[in-house]
């Protein structure tokens, strides 16, 4: 199965510095590169877009972007648009609030059968209303 990283996992992987990181840190590292080599990592624009924001160090920007750019983005569609207006719509209905982006992410994953590795705990609220695959870390 395919798999939408979200954007807590790819700056943990490309933004913080190894050094700082602890074991289980590095284990969800090693995870997303185990991903990449079987070629099964996807992106959307909205992620790329978070996960460049605020980035105050150009060469640290520079960085980040070219190591993306070796992912393609999940194209994006007007039906991904209006099924994370209908998700987030469920969802307040429900009393859960989220972003636009978080509501897209779920469309998308559920449009095109992918699991989402996010370390995200607003997800974990949102599956509550929508049918959501998790990836977890393999064991080691």
């Amino acid at each position: 199965m395919k798999v939408l990283v979200d954007t807590s996992v790819w700056s943990l992987a490309l933004r913080r510095r190894a050094h700082g990181l602890d074991a289980a840190q590095h284990r969800l590292v090693r995870e997303v590169e185990e991903l990449i080599r079987e070629r099964r990592t996807c992106i959307i624009g909205p992620i790329r877009q978070e996960l460049l924001s605020g980035i105050r160090d150009q060469a640290v920007f520079v960085r980040v972007r070219d190591s993306l750019r070796a992912f393609l983005d999940e194209p994006l569609s007007t039906k991904d648009f209006e099924e994370a207006a209908r998700v987030g719509n469920l969802c307040r209905s429900a009393g859960i609030s989220g972003s636009s982006t978080d509501f897209l992410i779920c469309a998308v994953a559920l449009a095109r059968k992918l699991s989402v590795f996010t370390l995200d705990r607003d997800f974990e609220r949102y599956v509550k209303q929508v049918p959501l695959v998790f990836h977890a870390p393999r064991p080691e």
